[in-house]
């Protein structure tokens, strides 16, 4: 078996974008988004997040976010 296949897949995406307002989530342009990956594990998520957040610090409005895609995908199964 691979080292993919040992372990549950959990999948996190990663992606940003330039914020019209610092007090909500709307993003300026969405055709600017930036779709940094999709990640099978959350610390290979964080890790690609803290790369593009320090990229990026300069700009108060850039921010990015994960988003626990396995969550989406099987909303009933708890503990992860």
């Amino acid at each position: 078996m691979t080292e993919t296949t040992d372990k549950k897949q959990l999948l996190h995406l990663v992606f940003g974008g330039e914020l019209s307002d610092l007090t909500d989530v709307q993003f300026r342009d969405l055709s600017a988004l930036d779709i940094v990956g999709i990640f099978p594990d959350y610390a290979s998520a964080l890790t690609a997040w803290k790369a593009k957040a320090q990229q990026t610090v300069d700009n108060a409005h850039m921010r990015y976010f994960i988003v626990h895609m396995h969550r989406l995908l099987d909303p009933k199964a708890t503990g992860l």
